[in-house]
């Protein structure tokens, strides 16, 4: 079994990538097509099991990503896949991702032994001749083992051209220049119906804004295109099982995923995919049609966001989590709450260091993966009115929604957490607040408050924000 450790792999691809760059960008044509290719498997197993197994093979249309910068170096995502070109074995092509079963896996369903599949997809620029595609999961200890490759012929009658596309209209929220140089976004929406589609085009403008008014992005605008695709649902809403509401909405999403009552996801890969392909794309996000709280990101594969608040005083809260949700989807980032009922066990192996580049095991100050953001004088471990917030926290979680007055009650406490975090002498401070990735205890957050922590709609930290850049940069430098 072939393994590498994803830190060395990443320093090798990078000193490559560093030392020949105008290479790589004039030599595209020489190895790809200006198309892209989008491989679907399954992806079957239980806790502690997994297969890979092929579906189909596509030629989608033009290439929406960079033609400079093909090797990853950023060490993000659970898993990793590359491509080979046989002749000259060289690496052309790489992408870390996270995916639904990784999840999935960390359920109780999972550690219960039961088995599932769920459909998936990798996409790369079309490579001219026959090419190797391997797939890498990382170990409890980060090292990354190769659990799938296979050899594909890219001129061979199974690649289908085109006939997975859907028949939708795509709209520009805004395009600021070529898909090359540019990251660009596909908004789809879920549980519209014909008649709703001028509502569905206004939540797409309104949540853009919403983060485009958000920095870094709202800095980095000029950096993106963003497109919205008119997907129409025969019903409107999304699935609500615990509400045994069932809806017919085109891309299958749905709350209560994997048992957790906020959690909206879906596995219609192939729809999904099909009509995200009707207009370039990088990254996706899902809207759903729906009032109630949720949303979910994955890493490198979409986000959701439900796109009306239950009243106009919690409104707000939806553009909290559309920009909360596309930053687990666009930059990798963790979640850095950890009182909130969540649907994991064990997400994070104790004492191991995550690869998320917002949350940290290892606190001392040769090791913190954002030393260069603590001052001298910040302590590490840095204190924080942690047992003040967690007695709050407490409170909160008690609240049923079904009670009157929850929405009141639960606003009264959020008003009281935000006040113990805008302590004077730690904003804007960067050290190591404990509390952070579902644990209490162990793992540790940049700064006391974020996008990623609290329910507020507070700017992302400087650790967050350089993970941001970064990826920005990848995709438009």
């Amino acid at each position: 079994m072939k393994q590498f450790h994803g830190y060395a792999l990443v320093a090798l691809i990078f000193l490559l990538a560093a030392a020949c760059p105008s290479e790589l960008n004039a030599q595209f044509a020489k190895f790809f097509k200006d198309s892209t290719f989008r491989f679907d498997y399954y992806h079957t197993g239980t806790k502690g099991e997994e297969r890979i197994c092929e579906d189909k093979r596509y030629e989608e249309g033009a290439w929406p990503g960079s033609t400079a910068n093909l090797i990853d170096t950023m060490n993000l995502g659970e898993y990793f896949f590359d491509i080979v070109d046989l002749a000259s074995n060289r690496t052309l092509f790489s992408r870390g991702f996270s995916s639904l079963f990784n999840e999935w896996q960390t359920t109780d369903e999972a550690l219960a032994g039961t088995y599932r599949t769920f459909p998936e997809s990798v996409r790369f620029p079309s490579p001219v001749k026959k090419f190797q595609l391997r797939m890498y999961r990382r170990s409890k200890q980060m090292v990354f083992n190769e659990i799938f490759s296979t050899v594909i012929d890219p001129q061979s009658q199974d690649v289908q051209r085109g006939r997975q596309l859907r028949n939708a209209k795509v709209v520009d929220i805004f395009a600021n220049g070529d898909s090359h140089v540019k990251v660009d976004i596909v908004i789809l929406g879920d549980g519209y119906t014909k008649a709703e589609m001028p509502k569905f085009l206004d939540d797409a403008r309104h949540f853009s804004e919403v983060l485009f008014t958000t920095e870094p992005f709202k800095r980095r605008k000029n950096d993106f295109n963003v497109r919205a695709v008119e997907v129409e649902s025969r019903e409107s809403g999304i699935n609500q099982p615990d509400q045994n509401i069932w809806v017919g909405n085109t891309l299958g999403t749905t709350y209560d995923s994997f048992g957790s009552a906020r959690y909206v996801l879906s596995d219609a890969n192939a729809e999904i995919r099909g009509y995200a392909a009707l207009a370039p794309y990088d990254f996706l996000f899902i809207l759903v049609n729906a009032k109630r709280y949720g949303g979910g990101g994955i890493f490198q594969l979409y986000a959701t966001c439900f796109a009306t608040g239950e009243t106009p005083e919690t409104a707000w809260q939806a553009d909290y989590v559309f920009v909360h949700e596309f930053g687990h989807s666009f930059a990798g980032l963790g979640d850095e709450y950890y009182s909130s009922s969540v649907a994991y066990n064990d997400f994070y192996q104790k004492g191991v260091e995550p690869w998320e580049p917002n949350i940290a095991a290892n606190v001392s100050r040769d090791d913190l993966k954002w030393e260069s953001f603590v001052n001298g004088g910040t302590p590490l471990p840095t204190p924080w009115a942690k047992a003040l917030y967690d007695s709050m926290e407490t409170e909160r979680g008690k609240l049923r929604r079904d009670e009157k007055g929850y929405a009141q009650k639960r606003q009264s406490i959020l008003d009281a957490e935000h006040r113990a975090l805008a302590v004077d002498s730690l904003q804007g401070i960067v050290g190591a607040f404990e509390g952070a990735g579902y644990s209490s205890t162990g793992l540790y957050r940049p700064s006391l408050d974020c996008r990623m922590f609290s329910l507020s709609l507070t700017d992302f930290d400087p650790v967050c924000t350089r993970a941001i850049n970064r990826m920005i940069d990848f995709y438009t430098k």
